[in-house]
């Protein structure tokens, strides 16, 4: 019970940094998260905040989204509409009960759904303080090949390091990023390369997502070239793809394979013009996450780990690219999921998931 008061403590006071007045929608779709939830609750108004508490069972959203329609959207917009500009700030609690919610949802009608509802939630992003975690679920540590009790263990584990000290230890990669032009990366069927000059490096330390540990930026949109190929569980939208690998021509996605729902995947692509491009480009740097799981918030955030991702730039890292989606794949570049290099400017940075450059030595494993 501590660290659950703990990771409350973290989020109201270094993730949203709640001050007085300050209006705090709280979503969350598990009972297993109650206490937690009371927890935030309790802090908040510590804070002087001001809560709100709305619960989403996610077998009725399933049922609500499989019978999709206009009408839905536009209630569904107008909503969001009130919360964003309701409230100072959101916390989003997840619960993956299943990998494939959204299966079977109307394609078309999921897509429009993101069209309307983007204005929004780019307000949501952007303009207001937000954090996302994934409370630990039987079906996570089944996919992490723990025991329940194990898995929720690791999970506050991860979600509460010293994000202080995590910050302190990105901020020469942050700095080398920013002087950096060309880009390659290497590896077992990869070969990539494109430019970050003139795009800022971001630092990410428990202030949106939870659990955290990256610094991200975005590739210049046209400059991508060469294949990389993915090494774990890609889950979207209702499906997990498998051996993902993509090849790039001038910034565009020219071909893509996966070793099953290939047409699928494809078929994402063609989401729009900007589902073809890459907005993010992220080095994971968590020291206490080692293994995939197929759940993105924490396999993005793996020691030794890239992350490159087809569709929608961030704001406050913008390369030009707008999309409907934003994809993050892994490719873990450790000795243990086959090694690989990364090299700026030519130079050797990072080689088997370890950085080579010992200003960098801090952010090793």
């Amino acid at each position: 019970m501590e660290r659950v008061k703990k990771l409350s403590e973290i989020i109201v006071n270094h993730s949203i940094k709640v001050k007085n007045k300050d209006k705090v929608l709280i979503t969350y779709m598990a009972h297993d998260a109650d206490y937690f939830v009371k927890c935030l609750v309790k802090d908040i108004l510590k804070s002087g905040g001001i809560p709100t508490v709305k619960y989403n069972d996610p077998e009725l959203e399933d049922l609500v989204k499989r019978n999709l329609n206009l009408d839905i959207i536009e209630t569904r917009k107008n909503i969001l509409k009130f919360e964003v500009e309701e409230y100072d700030s959101f916390i989003q609690i997840h619960s993956n009960l299943s990998d494939y919610y959204d299966s079977k949802v109307d394609n078309q009608l999921n897509i429009k759904m993101k069209e309307t509802l983007k204005p929004y939630k780019d307000i949501l992003v952007n303009k207001r303080h937000w954090v996302l975690l994934n409370y630990p679920s039987l079906i996570d540590a089944y996919k992490a090949h723990m025991t329940y009790e194990d898995f929720y263990n690791f999970s506050l584990d991860v979600m509460t390091v010293d994000y202080d000290k995590m910050y302190e230890s990105m901020r020469p990669l942050k700095e080398l990023m920013e002087k950096t032009d060309k880009v390659r990366i290497t590896g077992k069927n990869t070969d990539i390369s494109f430019s970050i000059k003139g795009l800022p490096a971001i630092i990410c330390a428990g202030e949106s997502n939870i659990p955290d540990g990256e610094v991200f930026t975005a590739p210049v949109r046209e400059s991508v070239n060469g294949t990389i190929t993915y090494n774990t569980p890609s889950p979207y939208n209702g499906y997990v793809y498998h051996d993902v690998s993509l090849t790039f021509k001038d910034g565009k996605i020219i071909e893509c394979h996966a070793s099953n729902d290939e047409d699928k995947l494809q078929e994402l692509f063609e989401t729009d013009e900007g589902s073809k491009y890459v907005g993010e480009f992220s080095f994971g740097l968590n020291p206490k996450i080692m293994n995939p799981m197929g759940d993105i918030l924490f396999d993005e955030k793996i020691a030794g780990s890239i992350h490159f991702t087809p569709g929608a730039a961030y704001d406050e890292c913008d390369n030009g690219n707008k999309s409907n989606i934003h994809f993050d794949m892994v490719l873990i570049q450790r000795n243990d999921y086959g090694g690989g290099e990364v090299y700026f400017d030519d130079v050797l940075i990072r080689k088997d998931g370890k950085f080579v450059l010992p200003e960098l030595s801090d952010l090793n494993y």
